[in-house]
């Protein structure tokens, strides 16, 4: 009977840790943001003269709320980065949106801002977005500033 209650003690406990690993796991994939089987939503392209500092997996926002993730930046023929973002399937973009490079806070991290768009015919899947606005590098920009780079107006 002893061998009894020690293999229904150790079977508890065996289904605690593994409840417990199943817990642990899926608060990684929560909170990792990782997407496990593929995105629920569509990929648009834009393309952009500068993207410093922007990385894969920066968030996309439109009005201040997050859309979507940045899924891949890439070098195009013409030396222009080619920024993909997967975007949640309810958001509709129209060919006229504007698409920016925005920093969160003074130093942070880099994110794409939609500013939606007018009067446009509506982005297909794999669309591409031409009304662009680069990043500002903040160094670069303090640089030209101290050395005289940038011109104040006189009046």
């Amino acid at each position: 009977m002893n061998t009894m209650q020690n293999r229904s003690v150790e079977m508890a406990v065996g289904l605690f840790v593994l409840a417990g690993l199943l817990c642990a796991a899926y608060l990684t994939v929560r909170l990792g943001k990782m997407e496990v089987l593929g995105a629920d939503g569509y990929e648009v392209k834009a393309r952009f003269i500068d993207v410093t500092g922007l990385k894969d997996g920066a968030n996309v926002e439109l009005a201040g709320v997050r859309v979507g993730r940045v899924s891949g930046i890439a070098l195009a023929p013409d030396k222009k980065a080619i920024v993909s973002m997967n975007l949640a399937k309810n958001v509709v973009l129209t060919d006229d949106a504007i698409v920016s490079i925005k920093t969160s806070g003074m130093i942070g991290d880099k994110f794409v801002k939609i500013t939606p768009g007018g009067a446009g015919d509506p982005v297909k899947p794999g669309g591409l977005l031409t009304e662009t606005e680069s990043s500002i590098d903040l160094q670069d920009l303090i640089g030209k500033y101290v050395f005289g780079g940038v011109k104040e107006e006189k009046k």
